[in-house]
């Protein structure tokens, strides 16, 4: 039986959530409650750097979010969630690394925004859009006539780019000068899957209340 340990606020975690739902694999939902359950010894015997997302699938601990979808494409290869041909494969490599190298830490600066925080820094928010423009720009580049990137079918590069994606309008930043990566998000955001797993108010209220509770320690 397959457990994944997640939180509904993390990118992370719902790219491990979208995979399993894509594959119709029947899985356990644990949620880690981020106000100090990730360092609770039953969880770190798990992941020992108390990070989420995990899995465990009979007694096999698999940690690191890009570990845990290989592991998932290589066991369970139905459907198909990597391309075959080499230029298509390193397509999604290269989304998958570049989302996760410099997208999301670029995001990252706008949490305190997200959130409706103090702690604003404006340079580092213009170092950030450029970022994020750098990578939208290619991602715009590296679509084609197929509907996902380099694939006629949902591959682990939407999976991983578009639970980051999804949080650019939050910031300002519209897709509406990259009409392909436009296009192409607006046919994620309308799968189940992506309907099923989205964070819900209640959800972002808690991960704020967190942030809160440690800014002020």
């Amino acid at each position: 039986m397959l457990t994944l340990y997640h939180s509904p606020i993390s990118p992370n975690s719902r790219r491990v959530w979208i995979t399993l739902l894509e594959k119709g694999l029947e899985f356990e939902l644990v949620e880690i409650k981020l106000d100090g359950e990730q360092f609770k010894p039953e969880f770190l015997a798990i992941s020992p750097f108390h990070h989420i997302p995990a899995l465990v699938d009979d007694g096999f601990n698999v940690v690191e979010s890009l570990a845990i979808l290989d592991y998932l494409e290589a066991k369970y290869p139905t459907p198909a969630m990597l391309p075959k041909d080499a230029k298509d494969l390193a397509i999604a490599r290269m989304v998958q690394l570049v989302t996760v190298n410099e997208l999301l830490p670029a995001t990252t600066t706008f949490l305190p925004q997200i959130l409706g925080l103090p702690g604003e820094d404006p340079e580092k928010i213009e170092q950030a859009k450029q970022k994020i423009s750098t990578v939208l720009k290619l991602f715009e580049s590296l679509i084609d006539d197929r509907p996902y990137f380099g694939s006629q079918n949902l591959t682990l590069a939407e999976v991983v780019a578009g639970t980051v994606v999804i949080w650019l309008p939050e910031v300002g930043i519209s897709l509406s000068d990259y009409p392909k990566l436009n296009a192409w998000y607006k046919r994620l955001a309308a799968r189940t899957t992506w309907q099923a797993t989205e964070a819900t108010p209640e959800a972002m209220e808690a991960f704020k209340s967190i942030i809160v509770a440690r800014n002020r320690q």
